[in-house]
């Protein structure tokens, strides 16, 4: 049987530095051929091994702000008062007419704009770790965290852990395969949703 076509699923996971959304994300799109990682625009310059169009859209403050100026950008925000992190709608837009999915690794901020940019599209999941104890573990095992950076992004997991219930589904990220599985069942379930599925009306009206 030939698929039935579809719409894409904009598939937005946000979580506390440490919880394990990027760890998720990498198992997800390896496992899913379906589903693209959606490329952030920034004004951050590029790292050594980072590669224009493959790792970010790297620009300048100015090339952004026109981005912005001309609704080119799903959602943006500026980290701590320095770089800025933004969506380019183009190929979001194009993937989801074409009945692609799309991964996102972005914040409750993130989150809210693109969900208002794209009604219907989003699908959200917030991932919680097992404990504090255990999210601050995971920092303390990062190479090039000090001190001061640790105590830094605990404090922001609270404020970041406060927003869960905007999500439409929490997972809680106390065993990585059990977690990546979870997010998986949520991507399923939201590509068979009736309202997305555009060529159902055709598929019935041949079943006579």
């Amino acid at each position: 049987m030939r698929p039935i076509a579809r719409r894409g699923v904009c598939l937005v996971l946000s979580a506390p530095s440490g919880a394990g959304k990027t760890a998720i994300t990498e198992a997800l799109t390896a496992r899913e051929p379906n589903l693209r990682r959606s490329i952030s625009a920034t004004t951050r310059p590029a790292r050594s091994n980072e590669i224009d169009g493959v790792h970010y859209h790297f620009h300048t403050s100015e090339s952004f702000r026109a981005l912005i100026d001309a609704d080119e950008l799903l959602e943006w925000a500026q980290v701590l008062g320095r770089f800025c992190y933004g969506t380019p709608r183009a190929p979001v837009e194009a993937a989801l007419a074409a009945g692609l999915d799309m991964v996102f690794d972005i914040d409750w901020q993130g989150h809210r704009q693109l969900r208002s940019a794209l009604p219907g599209d989003v699908v959200g999941v917030f991932i919680l770790p097992p404990d504090l104890g255990a999210l601050e573990s995971r920092l303390r095992a990062r190479a090039g965290d000090n001190t001061a950076e640790i105590a830094r992004r605990m404090s922001l997991a609270h404020a970041e852990i406060s927003h869960w219930p905007e999500f439409d589904h929490t997972v809680i990220n106390d065993d990585l395969p059990v977690a990546v599985e979870s997010v998986r069942a949520i991507l399923h379930a939201a590509r068979s949703a009736t309202a997305r599925q555009k060529g159902l009306g055709d598929f019935v009206r041949k079943l006579g």
